[in-house]
């Protein structure tokens, strides 16, 4: 009952809480909203064995089950559950904390010149720093980024989690990305919930380029180069009205010549920059679930859930993310730093 109480407390307290507290109050709700998820999960799976128990013995003896054998198995049940639980609960929490992968891929960009083959991008997403992330995990990120000398680093949204004051001390770490033609942002829902107007001044201090429904166009001196554009996120428009996505505006004025990159922290953004002939666009967002079955009500809300997908003539990629949200957990999916090659064609 008393870490049922820690759940609203969880989720809360990056918002209203000192950040010598946040972790002490988030951490033990955050665990348990876990947990309770994969009870759900256990219980609705041994429930539909039991009961095909149940039927098949049933049909196979003609005779319904007797109370003893019925109390037996519900016991079974209990115990399986707990221990189903117990073990998948460790397995996530273990996937959860692990250092993020770093996946390499190659991805083929209509209009690059042959010259600009090879221009490599490092992709960090969902960092949520500032609750149970904190100024560790931030350094490794920034360290094994640097280590792989990218021409250019993006960050596609929801990189803080919590209010100004008790994020500030672990974002700053970010002050160190470097990348030979800069570090480019855009907004996700997070920046949003914890104060966009504190938090993107000091990410534009911390030397990052906040791309706000526009575009900048990178190694413009190698036949004409290519361009990077970035869209604000989906919920700008519900908490700052007159704000939020503008594909119209962040394409404006491109060179139908040059190749093009879409930063958006939602993948619905797709569809869209399908229809404005990107030729490709990096999200996050989703966490490819984060937690199994959790999958299926991101698939509710979102048309593409993890990994690289077409429409018409331009390519996404999702990120499962860098960090996590909430329950330090993973089930099903590993979190990563996306190494992306960019080579000509299409």
């Amino acid at each position: 009952m008393a870490l049922a109480c820690l759940v609203p407390l969880s989720l809360i307290a990056p918002r209203v809480m000192p950040r010598a507290f946040v972790g002490f109050a988030s951490w033990p709700g955050y665990i348990w909203i876990g947990l309770m998820l994969l009870l759900f999960v256990t219980l609705l799976a041994s429930d539909v064995m039991r009961l095909l128990v149940i039927a098949i013995r049933s049909i196979s003896t003609g005779s319904p089950m007797g109370p003893k054998t019925a109390v037996m198995l519900a016991r079974l049940q209990a115990v399986a559950v707990c221990g189903a639980t117990i073990v998948l609960g460790i397995y996530s929490i273990h996937q959860g904390l692990r250092p993020p992968v770093v996946k390499h891929l190659s991805i083929a960009l209509p209009k690059l010149p042959p010259t600009l083959a090879g221009t490599t991008l490092v992709q960090i997403t969902d960092l949520h720093l500032g609750v149970t992330k904190s100024r560790t995990f931030a350094e490794d990120v920034v360290r094994r980024a640097n280590a792989l000398n990218p021409d250019v680093i993006v960050l596609t949204g929801d990189i803080v989690e919590g209010r100004f004051g008790s994020a500030r001390e672990d974002v700053q770490v970010l002050a160190g990305l470097r990348a030979r033609l800069g570090v480019f942002m855009v907004t996700g829902n997070h920046e949003y919930y914890s104060g966009v107007h504190e938090w993107l001044p000091e990410l534009q201090r911390l030397g990052i380029q906040v791309l706000r429904n526009r575009h900048v166009t990178l190694d413009a001196s190698r036949e004409g180069g290519w361009v990077l554009a970035g869209i604000d996120d989906w919920e700008g428009d519900r908490i700052e009205p007159g704000q939020g996505p503008d594909m119209d505006q962040a394409l404006r004025d491109i060179d139908p010549l040059r190749p093009v990159v879409l930063l958006s922290h939602q993948p619905r953004a797709m569809f869209q920059a399908a229809d404005a002939n990107v030729g490709l666009v990096l999200t996050g967002h989703t966490h490819g679930g984060q937690i199994w079955p959790f999958v299926y009500l991101v698939r509710l809300q979102q048309p593409f859930l993890l990994g690289h997908h077409r429409v018409k003539d331009t390519q996404l990629y999702v990120s499962p993310g860098t960090g996590f949200w909430g329950p330090p957990m993973r089930l099903g999916t590993q979190a990563e730093i996306t190494h992306i090659t960019l080579t000509p064609g299409g």
